[in-house]
């Protein structure tokens, strides 16, 4: 099943084969959580779903809390008359400006299907900035936000760090982690979805996390980007490395929506 949100480097179309390589365990623990498509394509029989972005987590929340109702009211958004610049931009600055939970997961779910591409971009003080898309019909996921719904109560949503997710998990887990990517160039940025960016000295903490986890027994599959930096960081620790063709569907501009190359790197239980 498609997640019902549009995701920068969303792994609808690879979360068959990620899943192929997740071990046995009670538990999925995804520190980026994104758009969710290896839980919603997984079989485990819990799940902890963590991102740092706190309107994603709200939204998840807000769903799993008050399901039908909340998609009913999210469908009221999505009508003729906000499919249009000034409704959009009116829209988004409510959304700066809500506090509501409810009411601010809704209008979370309205611009993520309204904007350029599907790009959640934030600027440094939080204010979701990305502009209008320009879509002649923006679809309403219902079919997705219901199969999300019937999953959900496996599930537990937190707003948290990476680093504080991992130390979450526990004997019996299996960890997935899908975090902004190394770019493959000084000017491909758009993989960062939310303020503050993800540097290289994450990249290296996650990779020696993930190490970390493994020699306790608990399995760490990790995404990136097949640049050479992330292979001599992973493979300089251990990780087996399965290098894949993905099809990039979101992009700044059309020529940059073509075959990338991407990883999976594995930190198998017990390593040292």
């Amino acid at each position: 099943m498609k997640p019902f949100l549009k995701w920068p480097g969303g792994k609808h179309r690879l979360s068959g084969l990620i899943c192929s390589k997740l071990s046995a365990g009670r538990r999925l623990v995804e520190p980026f959580t994104g758009s969710g498509a290896v839980f919603l394509n997984s079989a485990f029989e819990l799940y902890l779903l963590a991102d740092s972005n706190p309107d994603l987590i709200n939204l998840y929340q807000q769903l799993a809390k008050e399901g039908h109702t909340l998609i009913r009211y999210c469908q009221g958004l999505f009508l003729p008359e906000n499919n249009s610049a000034s409704a959009y931009y009116r829209l988004r600055e409510e959304f700066n400006a809500s506090p509501k939970p409810g009411r601010r997961a809704a209008l979370f779910l309205y611009l993520n299907r309204h904007c350029y591409n599907g790009l959640m971009r934030y600027n440094s003080k939080r204010i979701f900035n990305t502009p209008f898309g320009r879509y002649l019909k923006p679809y309403f996921p219902e079919k997705e936000l219901l199969f999300f719904l019937e999953r959900a109560d496996q599930a537990s949503f937190l707003q948290a760090d990476y680093r504080d997710t991992m130390e979450l998990v526990e004997p019996g887990d299996v960890v997935y982690c899908d975090p902004p990517y190394d770019p493959l160039s000084e000017t491909a940025k758009f993989t960062e979805y939310h303020a503050g960016g993800f540097s290289w000295k994450d990249q290296e903490q996650l990779a020696l996390t993930a190490r970390d986890i493994a020699g306790r027994g608990i399995q760490v599959v990790i995404s990136n980007h097949n640049t050479p930096a992330i292979r001599r960081l992973y493979q300089g620790l251990g990780a087996s490395i399965e290098t894949l063709n993905v099809h990039r569907s979101i992009g700044p501009d059309a020529a940059s929506r073509k075959k990338v190359e991407e990883v999976l790197a594995v930190f198998e239980q017990g390593m040292v």
